[in-house]
């Protein structure tokens, strides 16, 4: 049986002249897809008004509440013991968030209470991953 997990989160966008909009976000975990975590950002947020999801590796954030982490497009660092800064790029720009790190810590905790960390098992993604990219080939 497949699990989702949602956690609403409060997020802060800083913005270029280091002012802080307050946006709302919700974090998911899915146990079908057990390597990756997801970021939900409502349509209200979003420049083309269509709800956004950021999608990256559980292990990411698991390493990122901890000290700098990530390449490409997702990177996270911790920013004292109580926030964590998530900077994502697009063909658009970068956006950088500050979430409670507290916040984050649970949902990763909740996550590993559904999938525990290095029990993941991913023939079932690689196989539908292959699926979407090959077809019936």
């Amino acid at each position: 049986m497949d699990v989702t997990l949602e956690q609403p989160v409060h997020a802060r966008l800083i913005t270029a002249e280091d002012q802080e909009l307050s946006v709302p976000a919700t974090f998911r975990y899915v146990s079908a897809d057990p390597l990756a975590v997801h970021v939900d950002f409502p349509p209200e947020v979003a420049l083309d008004g269509e709800e956004v999801t950021w999608t990256f590796g559980r292990a990411l954030l698991a390493e990122g509440l901890g000290g700098p982490a990530g390449s490409g497009d997702v990177h996270l660092w911790p920013c004292g013991r109580a926030a964590t800064v998530v900077e994502l790029h697009s063909p658009y720009g970068l956006a950088l968030l500050r979430f409670d790190t507290p916040e984050l810590r649970r949902f990763l905790l909740r996550s590993y209470a559904v999938v525990g960390a290095g029990t993941e098992d991913v023939g079932a993604a690689v196989e539908r991953g292959l699926n979407s990219l090959f077809g019936n080939v």
